[in-house]
């Protein structure tokens, strides 16, 4: 396990799925974690495991489409713990999968405000903080949406593909200011998003996979973890697929 000791992180969209399962592998590795998500019952669950386990953990409700609610989460943050050092911002949606003539207007605003925005609202506010703190390390979730292309996700992939573009470009902005900026690109896992997604059967696409099977949440978590470490304390700028091999097809 990767050290985090004394680290304090941020973990958005941290009530559950992949997000619920970084915020515990954290806790694990040594690190304070403030979870940030919009339900306040699945929360403040994650941080009651948390604290069971010994660590420390505060919930603050956060919408990562409001800037405010965002700004709100950083300085809850640094108000607790006196600082900010680690971030996994992984809180986004999924929209519809039908072809992008059949896209709806609302829907895309909504992908554009949480998947892009909500990205920028907390790497704009987490590295004003990491800059005062002297560096700092940055996770975000892009997806295999955000590698390669398939039908059905037109605004989903644009979206992720975002994700991945304003990871490589922030990496450059602060690689000469100990702030190192990355991104996870899950393949399907084993989550209620999928399973809503799949029709209650995430396993189905398990074909999909070279592997053959479906991924956890804990091996998404695994690598994050790495990610945010000093053992990558020279990866910057990488999307890395944890995705049993779908981005190799």
């Amino acid at each position: 396990m990767a050290d985090l000791s004394d680290k304090v992180a941020i973990v958005t969209g941290g009530g559950s799925g992949i997000g619920e399962a970084a915020a515990l592998a954290m806790a694990r590795a040594g690190a304070a974690v403030v979870i940030g998500g919009r339900d306040a019952v699945k929360g403040e669950r994650v941080v009651q495991a948390i604290r069971d386990s010994g660590s420390r953990a505060i919930f603050q409700p956060t919408d990562v489409s409001r800037p405010d609610d965002v700004k709100a989460l950083v300085d809850r943050t640094v108000s607790e713990f006196g600082r900010l050092d680690l971030a996994y911002n992984n809180a986004g949606a999924d929209g519809e999968q039908v072809p992008l003539h059949q896209q709806g207007v609302d829907g895309a605003s909504f992908l554009v405000d949480v998947n892009i925005k909500g990205v920028f609202y907390c790497m704009k506010y987490e590295i004003e903080q990491m800059l005062r703190a002297g560096g700092g390390a940055i996770v975000n979730t892009s997806s295999i949406f955000g590698l390669n292309g398939y039908p059905g996700w037109s605004l989903y992939t644009a979206t992720k593909h975002a994700v991945t573009g304003m990871t490589k470009a922030a990496a450059l902005d602060y690689a000469q200011q100990n702030i190192r900026v990355n991104a996870v690109g899950p393949g399907p896992v084993e989550t209620a998003l999928l399973a809503k997604g799949t029709g209650g059967d995430p396993h189905s696409y398990a074909a999909f996979v070279p592997m053959g099977r479906i991924g956890q949440p804990d091996e998404i978590a695994d690598a994050v973890v790495w990610l945010l470490s000093d053992d990558a304390r020279y990866v910057t700028g990488h999307t890395l697929p944890v995705d049993g091999g779908v981005c190799a097809q």
